[in-house]
Order: structure tokens, then sequence, then C-alpha cells
């Protein structure tokens, strides 16, 4: 099974919010996941973010591969 770190998208329309979730790949976007380990809001100005970095953590070093999105916001959290 491969696990991925994603956003599932939450909010109404023309006001996303994004709750960050780890998630079978085969798993629909808003579908079944895991844990959820964070949230990121992109329509404040700056994006916010919160993100349990123990969960996070845990999940990369068990083999979860996080999204293009979800890195940067790792990054940014100082996670990777």
């Amino acid at each position: 099974m491969a696990v991925k770190i994603r956003l599932k998208r939450m909010g109404q329309k023309k006001a996303p919010f994004y709750r960050i979730v780890v998630a079978d790949s085969r798993s629909p976007r808003d579908g079944r996941f895991i844990e959820e380990i964070g949230t990121y809001d992109p329509t404040q100005n700056p994006s916010a973010f919160n993100v349990n970095e123990e969960a996070a953590k845990k999940w990369l070093a068990n083999g979860a591969q996080p999204t293009d999105t979800v890195s940067k916001i790792f990054k940014n959290a100082g996670i990777m």
C-alpha cells in the first residue's frame, strides 16, 4: 500500500481550506484517509498552516510520500 501525505479540500466555493492528511494513494482526494496531521489555509495573507510535527515525522520515517504542496508546507514548518 502506497501512503501519501496530501491535502483534503474543505471549505466553501471560492474559499478553500485544506486538511493535511495521510491517505492511501488509491483513495479519492476528499475520500478516506488514515490520519489528519494538520491544516492549511491559503486565503489568509500570508498563508496559515498548522502541522503536528511529531505525527508528520513519524509518517515520513515510515515511508509516506508527501505531495509537492505538502513538502513546501513541511519545509516552511521546518519538518523537512
